[in-house]
C-alpha cells in the first residue's frame, strides 16, 4: 500500500495538470448536497473560459424515463459540456503523489464532476492517521522569524483589548511557526510579574526576564546623530535629543508604506532600551532554538524576518522604532514587516473602557454563571472545577480574538449567550465537543474492560468499505434529479465522508497555510491567516455534533455490528487527533468533560 500522504492540494494540482496549460479550474466541493454526487467540479464556465480553442462544447442530452408531455424535453434538459475523450480518461486514471485515486469523472450540467474512490481514501487517511496532523510543506531550513509584541511593555491593567488581541495573535503565530519548523524567538522578554501571572492564565506562552539589555553603545551612537539642541530649552530627563527621519523615509520610498507625517523621532532612554533587546534577540539565540544557529552571531540579519505585532493605534510609535534600529544600527535587520491589528469595538460592556484583565474576569463569571446553571450549585470554588472553567474562559476569549483575521475591525459582544455550549460559534462549544469524544472513548474503554466490546483490532485489519453512508451515483445518471437536485432522491448522509474530506484531509494544507508570511511582498506591512484555525475548529465541532448526534457508534454488544462500530472509532480517533492538533495551536488543552 501507499504510504504517501493524501492531499487536497496535490488532488487540485494534478487535475488542472491533466487538463493541459491553462489557468486552473477545479474547486473541491464542500457542501453537503454537492458531496452526496461529487467530490470536484470544474465549472462548465470556467472550461469554456480556458479552452476557448472550442474543445470543450455544449449539448443537450434526453434523459432517460422521463415523460415528455406536451412540452419539449429539451425544454427541461440542462446544457452538458462536450469534452474530450481523452481528457475524460486521463481524469479518470489520475495518479501521482498525494493524488486521491478517482472512481469516475462525467460531464454534468453544473459542469465535469469527479468523484473519488471513497473506501480507498478512507483507508488511506484513517490508516495513517497522525500524518494528518502535521504541516503539509516542510519549512525552510535555517527559517528564522524574531515575533516582537511592544504591548507586552505595559502593566495588565494598563492593558487594552486591541493590545490583547497582539498578544494573542502573537502567540498564535509563534505556535503555528514552530509546528512548521520554524526558529522563533519572542521579543519582549516579560519583566512585570504580574503581566507573567497574567499571560499564564490566558495560556500564553512566553518567556521572561530578571534584566534589561544594557543599551550603553547605542546610547553613545545616538549621541553622535541626535540633535541636541531643543530651541534653547533643557532636554527632560531620559532625553538624548531629536533624530530626522524624513531622508530614511525617502531613502525606503513612498511605495514603502511608511506614513507620511514621519519627520522627527524623540530619541529615549527608553526607546534605545527597546532596540537594545531586539538587537541582542536578533544575534544571540537561545541554545534550544534550532540546531547549528544558537549564540551565532555569524550567521548574519538577512536570514532572519523580524514581525513586529502592533495594534493600529501603536502604528505609527512602532514605525518610528523600525526606522530608528535602521538609523542606529549599522546591520539592523533588512526584513521587518508589521502585522497591524485592527481596532476592538465592545458591545454590552460594564464599564466605558475595559481592559484585559476585566475583560478576563466578565468572561470567567459567565462560564461559572452557566456551570451553575446547568449542573447546579456553585462550581466556582470546587478545586475539580477550577482549571475547567480557566480552560473554558480562555478558549472564549481565544475564540472571540482570534476568529477574525487580525487585519480586519473585531466586533465583542459580551452577552451570556457566547459562551453557551449550545451556540456553534463559540471556543466554549468546541471545547464541549472535545469532552463529548473523550467520554465516548471513555465509555468504549470501560466497556471493553467489562467483556462487553472485545480490543480494538490492527487498523490494517478494519473493512473501511463499511463506511458508506453517502449513495453512490452510477455514471450517466445526472438525469432525474441525481446530481444536481440529490436531495429528494438520495438519503440524507450520516455526516462520515463529510468530516474525513471537509476536515481530516485538508487539515495539513490548513496548518502550512496559518504559517504562511509572505515575506516577499514589498511594503511594510504584512498580512496572517491567524483566524484560519478558530474557523476550522468550529466548523470541526459542528460536523462531528451532527453526526454525533444522528448515529449511534457505540451500538449493543453484537458480533456483526462490531465491523462497523470500529472503523467508526478510527475515524472519530482522527477527528480527535486533528481536534488536539488545533487547540494546541491555540495553547488549549483537551477536556475530559464540561
Amino acid at each position: 500500500m501507499a504510504t504517501r500522504r493524501l492531499g487536497v492540494g496535490e488532488t487540485l494540482g494534478a487535475l488542472n495538470a491533466a487538463l493541459g496549460p491553462g489557468s486552473p479550474v477545479w474547486i473541491k466541493e464542500t457542501r453537503t448536497r454537492h458531496l452526496r454526487s461529487r467530490d470536484f467540479l470544474a465549472p462548465h464556465r470556467a472550461l469554456q473560459a480556458r479552452f476557448d480553442d472550442g474543445q470543450v462544447g455544449v449539448s443537450r442530452a434526453r434523459p432517460c424515463g422521463w415523460e415528455l408531455g406536451p412540452v419539449p424535453w429539451r425544454a427541461h434538459t440542462p446544457i452538458l459540456p462536450q469534452v474530450p475523450e481523452h481528457l475524460l480518461h486521463a481524469l479518470a486514471c489520475l495518479q501521482g503523489p498525494g493524488v486521491a485515486p478517482v472512481l469516475r469523472c462525467a460531464p454534468t450540467p453544473a459542469g465535469l464532476s469527479l468523484q473519488l474512490q471513497r473506501p480507498a481514501v478512507f483507508e488511506r487517511v484513517l490508516s495513517a492517521v497522525a500524518a494528518y496532523a502535521t504541516p503539509a510543506l516542510p519549512a525552510l531550513p535555517g527559517q528564522r522569524v524574531l515575533l516582537h509584541c511592544p504591548a507586552l511593555r505595559s502593566s495588565p491593567c494598563a492593558l487594552r483589548l486591541s493590545q490583547l488581541r497582539t498578544v494573542l495573535v502573537a502567540d498564535h503565530l509563534a505556535r503555528a511557526l514552530r509546528a512548521h519548523g520554524v526558529c522563533v524567538r519572542l521579543v519582549p522578554a516579560v519583566q512585570d510579574p504580574h503581566m507573567l501571572t497574567f499571560l499564564q492564565q490566558l495560556r500564553v506562552d512566553w518567556p521572561a526576564a530578571s534584566e534589561r539589555a544594557s543599551s550603553h553603545s547605542l546610547r553613545s551612537h545616538a549621541l553622535e546623530e541626535v540633535t541636541s539642541a531643543h530651541d534653547g530649552r533643557t532636554l527632560s530627563p531620559g532625553i538624548l535629543g531629536r533624530l530626522c527621519l524624513k531622508e530614511l523615509v525617502e531613502e525606503q520610498g513612498r511605495t514603502a508604506g511608511y506614513d507620511s507625517n514621519l519627520d522627527n523621532c524623540l530619541v529615549t532612554e527608553d526607546l534605545l532600551s527597546v532596540l537594545a533587546e531586539l538587537q541582542e534577540a536578533l544575534w544571540h539565540w537561545p541554545e534550544d532554538s534550532h540546531p547549528g544557529l544558537a549564540g551565532s552571531p555569524d550567521t548574519g540579519t538577512d536570514s532572519c524576518l523580524v514581525v513586529h505585532v502592533v495594534s493600529c493605534e501603536e502604528e505609527f510609535q512602532q514605525q518610528k522604532l523600525d526606522l530608528l534600529w535602521r538609523k542606529l544600527v549599522d546591520k539592523a535587520p533588512l526584513r521587518q514587516k508589521h502585522l497591524i491589528c485592527g481596532p476592538v469595538k465592545v458591545a454590552g460592556a460594564p464599564g466605558p473602557l475595559m481592559t484585559a484583565p476585566e475583560y478576563y474576569k466578565f468572561r470567567h463569571a459567565q462560564v461559572c454563571k452557566a456551570s451553575a446553571l446547568k449542573h447546579g450549585g456553585d462550581l466556582a470554588h470546587d478545586p475539580a472545577w477550577t482549571e475547567i472553567f480557566g480552560v473554558l474562559s480562555v478558549a472564549t476569549i481565544k475564540f472571540e480574538m482570534l476568529s477574525t483575521a487580525p487585519q480586519s475591525q473585531l466586533f465583542l459582544a459580551l452577552a451570556d449567550k457566547n459562551i453557551s455550549t449550545k451556540g456553534t460559534k463559540s471556543g466554549t462549544f468546541v471545547m464541549y465537543n472535545c469532552a463529548r469524544l473523550a467520554t465516548l472513548f471513555e465509555s468504549y474503554k470501560c466497556s471493553m474492560e467489562q467483556g462487553l466490546y472485545p480490543t480494538f483490532p490492527p487498523v490494517s485489519s478494519l473493512d473501511f468499505s463499511l463506511l458508506h453512508d453517502e449513495v453512490s451515483v452510477p455514471p450517466g445518471s445526472w438525469h432525474k434529479g441525481s446530481l444536481d437536485f440529490p436531495s429528494q432522491h438520495l438519503s440524507p448522509p450520516q455526516g462520515e465522508w463529510l468530516l474525513l474530506f471537509n476536515n481530516i484531509l485538508p487539515f495539513p494544507d490548513l496548518l502550512s497555510q496559518t504559517a504562511m508570511l509572505d515575506c516577499t511582498a514589498p511594503g511594510l506591512h504584512i498580512t496572517a491567516r491567524t483566524e484560519m484555525i478558530c474557523k476550522f475548529l468550529v466548523q470541526l465541532s459542528m460536523d462531528f455534533s451532527s453526526y454525533y448526534n444522528r448515529v449511534h457508534i457505540l451500538g449493543e454488544p453484537r458480533p456483526h455490528r462490531f465491523g462497523q462500530m470500529f472503523v467508526r472509532l478510527q475515524l472519530l480517533r482522527a477527528v480527535r487527533e486533528v481536534l488536539h492538533t488545533g487547540l494546541a495551536m491555540l495553547g488549549l488543552p483537551p477536556l475530559s468533560h464540561i
